[in-house]
């Protein structure tokens, strides 16, 4: 009996201290994660300029500046006072995504009836610093061209003693520039959930600003899946945070041709389905949507090769059933079709290039379609002198409905000293292509697939980061003529579903290489200088509602591996 009372205690005490050490050990584990986590937080480097893409020039201060959530705009022009309808609309997006917290847009005196009755937030502020953002614009053009004026400068001041108001001001000399001060003038501005009123920090700000390259842009393949218009005007609103300001694009490809031609109804019955279109008026509604975040739209045809898809409704122009691309080069029909076409959409697309593509030709086929290869024969040509002829043909046509035509490299790498002088070169198979081009004149945009293809799911951030668009250039006449680069979303693993998590962040690596001045993106350690930066500006696009994968995953468009903050990921 005795054995038995002694050994009762030791079977019960057993667990107990069993579970003590088990709870103490979770108390010391769990108090580390959060001990951890409040690291995590603090480890915030306040030598970063949380800007992307950084500004030009930019010097800073201590203080901490509050927004009035009434903000009101005052612009001047170049007679006093003006109206920009472009710079109003912004202004008032703008101050939607700045005060979204705030009850913006509910009514301020419905938001604070709200917050006396649940108690809180009330009287935090009884003034505040910035009531008004003046915007000085010096000319009243609002033509929106390659090369156009995008610089500004944005300051924002203190309150003196006298008052407690501070000044924030944007000038600019054309409302394009206005709109990437407003894109900086938001993202200066944070929401203070203690006191829930919106905060300018590290203020006075002083911002001198424009972009190193004039051509920054985003190629959207809308052939191989369709993009509805709602996905390619958010992806169009989500370029302009990142002062991105060219749309490539690539609207027609082998797989389906989905936008009307009015001189060729029958084109779009290229389509994949008639529901996975686009009529005239939804481009030019994308067009005008673009414009208005100062962004241009290029739009392509790729010829001869890429075209299958235009026999669907014309089948005259493949050369016979079994061979139906490249397009017929020896009918006149076919350019007659490619001048109609070009024709319709000088209609919608206003901006002066214009991507004629001319990659990836194989040209087999007109070598074994009989007709063809009698036209050959009779031109004494060879396939390689026809995919020469219907390039220059193609030019010709672009050229004279006053176009300056946009071609892959495979047309400067075949037949360079044919090409006209007014040809862009467009870099894609590999590095090296821009300084060839350059050094014989021409015009080139950079877009290496090997870093600026974001359908490469294995190119990290940083690979992105660190591809310099002017490589291998030496004079300054020749790096004049490289227009700058683009990112390109190839769609064939892209549709709705998943092609903003594929352009987004790695897009926005580009776009600060693009816009900043080089010596301010290359430095030797990004890991330490922008990721930081890159996450924090991942997590502004997420705010804005844009669905940006995490920064740091191995391939692209990756959901998070884990839980964890937006801001480590």
């Amino acid at each position: 009996m005795i054995t038995m009372f002694q050994s009762k205690p030791r079977t019960l005490f057993s667990p107990i201290l069993s579970l003590f050490f088990l709870f103490f050990f979770l108390l010391i584990t769990f108090a580390s994660k959060i001990k951890h986590h409040d690291n995590q937080l603090h480890n915030h480097d306040e030598s970063l300029t949380y800007l992307w893409p950084l500004p030009s020039q930019f010097t800073s201060g201590n203080h901490s500046l509050s927004v009035d959530p009434s903000l009101t705009v005052s612009v001047i022009g170049n007679g006093g006072v003006a109206d920009f309808p472009t710079l109003n609309l912004a202004f008032d997006r703008y101050k939607e995504i700045i005060f979204k917290h705030t009850g913006y847009g509910f009514g301020k005196g419905l938001v604070r009836k709200l917050r006396e009755r649940i108690g809180v937030g009330v009287g935090v502020v009884s003034s505040y610093n910035i009531v008004t953002l003046n915007i000085i614009v010096h000319s009243n053009i609002e033509e929106l061209k390659l090369g156009v004026d995008e610089s500004y400068t944005l300051k924002i001041s203190t309150a003196n003693e006298s008052s407690v108001a501070g000044d924030a001001t944007i000038e600019a000399n054309t409302v394009f520039g206005a709109l990437r001060g407003l894109e900086t003038f938001s993202q200066l501005c944070s929401f203070d959930y203690t006191t829930k009123t919106v905060k300018i920090n590290n203020a006075p700000w002083s911002i001198q600003d424009k972009p190193r390259f004039a051509y920054r842009g985003l190629m959207l393949d809308t052939s191989r899946h369709y993009l509805p218009i709602n996905v390619i005007k958010q992806v169009i609103e989500s370029m302009s945070y990142a002062k991105l300001n060219v749309l490539h694009w690539h609207i027609i490809d082998e797989q389906s041709f989905p936008l009307e031609i009015p001189t060729y109804p029958n084109l779009w019955k290229g389509s994949y389905t008639k529901w996975e279109r686009y009529t005239v008026e939804d481009a030019y509604e994308i067009v005008n949507f673009a414009k208005l975040r100062g962004i241009n739209v290029m739009a392509e045809i790729d010829v001869p090769g890429h075209a299958e898809s235009w026999g669907a409704g014309y089948p005259d122009l493949w050369p016979s059933p079994s061979c139906r691309e490249p397009l017929d080069v020896s009918k006149n029909y076919t350019f007659d079709v490619i001048s109609g076409i070009l024709s319709d959409m000088r209609k919608i697309f206003p901006f002066e290039l214009f991507h004629l593509g001319g990659d990836e030709v194989n040209t087999d086929c007109w070598r074994n379609t009989p007709h063809v290869k009698e036209w050959l024969q009779k031109h004494n040509m060879t396939t390689k002198d026809a995919y020469e002829y219907f390039v220059l043909k193609a030019q010709e046509i672009a050229l004279s409905k006053n176009w300056s035509p946009v071609n892959w490299e495979e047309t400067f790498n075949t037949f360079p000293s044919k090409l006209h002088p007014e040809t862009i070169v467009h870099n894609w198979l590999g590095p090296g292509v821009c300084p060839k081009a350059v050094a014989k004149g021409f015009r080139c945009i950079f877009s290496n697939q090997g870093v600026w293809y974001l359908d490469h799911l294995d190119v990290p951030w940083d690979e992105v980061y660190t591809a310099e668009p002017l490589e291998g250039i030496q004079k300054d006449e020749e790096k004049k003529l490289v227009l700058g680069g683009e990112v390109c979303m190839w769609g064939e693993t892209a549709d709705a579903s998943d092609v903003q998590q594929t352009i987004w962040p790695r897009a926005a690596a580009a776009a600060e290489r693009l816009w900043s001045p080089i010596d301010s993106t290359s430095a030797r350690n990004v890991t330490l200088t922008a990721l930081p930066r890159l996450q924090h500006f991942r997590c502004l696009l997420n705010g804005r509602g844009v669905p940006a994968a995490p920064v740091t995953n191995y391939y692209g468009r990756r959901a998070p591996d884990g839980p964890g903050s937006c801001y480590d990921q």
